[in-house]
């Protein structure tokens, strides 16, 4: 999530505080383009890391020792966290022209682009073609796809690919099991069944879905996969293009599912104030019967609760016109700076670093989906549960186009509105189709 969906900012990460962020990340790192050209501070045997990724850091020290010991080049993996606090120094750094020799972005393929254009990310894509592209297809194809950028991508950015993916990720529905047991119920194929659970967890007055609904992304996610499902990804994309408005009965009928699920009793209490931190709580003690999560939950339910026993599962099709799509690709990724004097060396370390080995005690010591797809063997059962989730998977960094921001804000605060009874699907629709046609206005 890129810059992509790293926990919940692992790729399109929608809350305003955070927008705000990416907006100044766009602002600085255009500007940086055209400031005096300084070269980062790096002795020419250290190559130095920027990262946000808490739960790796522990790895990523041991792989900086075996580096070390196999080629005499130190590295050195710097921490910087929370998220924001990260991205505050990424953009002082692109600011002043002295990023790293290898570091992340956190934000959406406009945001990856801006950094491009202004010359902070080296172009990979004569590295992954050498040896007939060896270094390329290790990756999952859907991974690598969300740090390209094709010829006349619209981004005005130069075809290649400009950053390597360390792990991929999906974001699905998990089930307690021991709770739908009780419910005498097993994990639903269709919308009808989920909604048939519901009123089971609404009789046993239980809690049903649970997610970090409060913090907006994860119901952009949830939507999309519905709207994927109901009208296909060629009308999905025509809309956000301007060209089918919000207003279409199909996307009724997706606004629609999230008032059928909440009066049938599919959501949990209070679920649209909840941050992801404490749906994860509640879903591994055992207090809500299903959760939507992507797949670092893993890693995070195994410290909370050993001993939870769930499932994963795609989220139950409303249609049987289109396959569901889930969000997926590559969790997060590293690119290498332009201007460093080290890119060379950069580059070499990002190969080792994405090799079979490596991949695979990534995945181990971290519980995160390993981009290399020679090394899912090697997953726990937990961990292929989410893998299998790959070939359904999608990513908005690789549609090609992007909603306005303001526009996705009234979508999501939208659905959280029809949730809590506020607004109805239609009187959503009608706020978002205005928003939309506001911005479209200010194109022209």
């Amino acid at each position: 999530m890129l810059y992509l969906l790293s926990n919940i900012v692992k790729g399109a990460v929608r809350v305003s505080g955070k927008k705000q962020i990416l907006c100044l990340l766009l602002v600085f790192a255009a500007l940086s383009g055209c400031a005096p050209q300084k070269e980062a501070s790096n002795s020419a045997n250290t190559i130095t890391v920027w990262h946000w990724m808490t739960d790796r850091e522990p790895a990523f020290r041991e792989l900086a020792k075996r580096y070390e010991a196999k080629t005499g080049i130190k590295v050195r993996f710097e921490l910087y966290a929370p998220s924001e606090e990260y991205s505050q120094k990424v953009r002082a750094a692109a600011q002043g022209v002295n990023l790293p020799d290898i570091f992340g972005i956190l934000g959406e393929k406009m945001d990856f682009a801006s950094f491009i254009k202004a010359g902070h990310v080296l172009n990979l894509y004569n590295y992954m073609a050498a040896d007939n592209f060896k270094w390329r297809d290790r990756f999952y194809a859907k991974a690598l796809a969300v740090n390209e950028f094709p010829s006349g991508n619209t981004y005005g950015v130069p075809p290649g690919y400009y950053a390597v993916p360390i792990d991929v990720m999906t974001i699905q529905m998990l089930y307690n099991k021991e709770l739908l047991k009780k419910l005498n119920s097993e994990p639903p194929k269709n919308l009808q069944e989920l909604i048939d659970i519901g009123k089971k967890i609404k009789a046993a007055k239980m809690q049903g879905l649970v997610s970090g609904w409060g913090e907006i992304a994860l119901i952009d996610c949830f939507a999309n996969n519905y709207a994927f499902n109901i009208m296909g990804k060629d009308k999905v994309l025509a809309t956000i293009k301007g060209k089918v408005p919000y207003t279409d009965p199909d996307w009724i009928r997706v606004f629609s599912l999230f008032k059928e699920m909440q009066e049938n009793g599919v959501f949990a209490n209070g679920l649209v104030t909840m941050i992801n931190k404490n749906a994860e709580q509640l879903f591994a003690n055992g207090r809500a019967v299903f959760a939507f999560n992507g797949s670092w939950c893993v890693n995070v339910y195994k410290g909370m609760n050993p001993d939870l026993s769930y499932g994963v599962m795609l989220p139950p099709k409303a249609s049987d016109k289109y396959p569901m799509s889930i969000w997926g690709g590559a969790g997060s990724s590293f690119m290498v700076n332009a201007r460093a004097k080290n890119k060379e060396e950069a580059v070499k370390f990002l190969e080792w670093l994405t090799d079979k080995e490596q991949q695979t005690y990534l995945s181990e010591a971290t519980n995160n989906l390993p981009a290399n797809k020679e090394s899912v063997s090697a997953l726990s059962e937990m961990m292929a549960q989410f893998a299998q989730g790959i070939d359904s998977s999608t990513h908005p960094n690789v549609w090609g186009v992007s909603e306005f921001t303001p526009v996705l804000e009234a979508f999501d605060k939208g659905i959280q509105s029809i949730i809590i009874g506020e607004k109805t699907p239609e009187q959503v629709a009608s706020d978002v189709q205005r928003i939309k046609e506001r911005e479209l206005a200010k194109k022209k």
